[in-house]
């Protein structure tokens, strides 16, 4: 009987070494060289573009997967009101900067009426300094209801390509809604997924990395250009964000791609 209940304890010891590991966990292989990670192909630059503003979609300039510039224009919003107040704004400068030249005179000249008498009034500096102060505060709201205008104008951030627009011409914006989607196609990187914070303390910036592309079947090399400082989770487990910069981008590399790393540590 004894015999036979060692015997079971030894089996349920065994099935529990042997026990597969969760899916879900995460796992660094390591060597004496090298650490292998899972990753991710994420664009270098990703910007999801929204409006300070709240007002209707007036033009698109762009479509989706059309090249842009920094700067060029891509959505533009119609505000009527906005473009008023800086029309109004501008012509109260315009009278309140001729006022304050009309002063800056050190006396005016006055020819009475009935008599045809001239006859010239000093002008007090105070009187100029004043209407300059009013003509400097009407330049400052001119620049505002400017700035406010701008803001109606969705311009690109950085060169890239337009990966999603999210509204229509007509559409009701809101304040803070995305509305178009912004990334550097050209310039995709790999970011891990999985590497664990023990496989984290041997890799440094500058390590060289072999990068296979599983969708592509092909394998390219690229460098470590940033370690995570900040740690993530993934499963219930900390795993640390490498960054790793392509030597070369292969043709038919797409973001979201699965990919296997091997950095090397030596």
């Amino acid at each position: 009987m004894k015999k036979i209940f060692g015997l079971t304890i030894f089996l349920i010891a065994s099935l529990l070494n042997v026990m597969p590991v969760s899916a879900t966990q995460a796992v660094t292989l390591t060597s004496s060289d090298s650490v292998i990670a899972s990753a991710k192909v994420i664009p270098a630059q990703i910007s999801k573009l929204s409006f300070l503003i709240s007002a209707l979609v007036k033009e698109i300039e762009v479509k989706e997967g059309d090249i842009v510039q920094a700067g060029d224009v891509l959505i533009t919003l119609n505000t009527p009101d906005l473009e008023y107040a800086v029309i109004a704004a501008q012509e109260d400068y315009n009278a309140r900067a001729l006022a304050a030249e009309l002063q800056k005179a050190e006396r005016v000249k006055y020819v009475n009426p009935n008599t045809g008498y001239v006859r010239w009034y000093p002008i007090p500096r105070e009187v100029y300094l004043k209407a300059l102060s009013k003509a400097e505060q009407s330049f400052a709201v001119w620049e505002s209801a400017q700035a406010t205008l701008n803001q109606n104008t969705l311009l690109a951030p950085f060169n890239g390509s337009v990966v999603s627009i999210d509204v229509a011409v007509g559409e009701l914006v809101q304040i803070n809604q995305v509305v178009l989607t912004l990334a550097t196609l050209d310039n995709l990187q790999i970011v891990t997924t999985d590497l664990s914070e023990r496989g984290i303390t041997r890799v440094k910036i500058g390590q060289s990395v072999n990068v296979y592309i599983e969708a592509l079947d092909i394998t390219v090399t690229g460098k470590v250009i940033r370690i995570s400082p900040i740690a993530e989770t993934s499963g219930g487990d900390v795993v640390f964000p490498v960054t790793i910069q392509l030597d070369e981008q292969p043709q038919g590399l797409l973001w979201g791609m699965s990919a296997e790393v091997e950095i090397a540590t030596k």
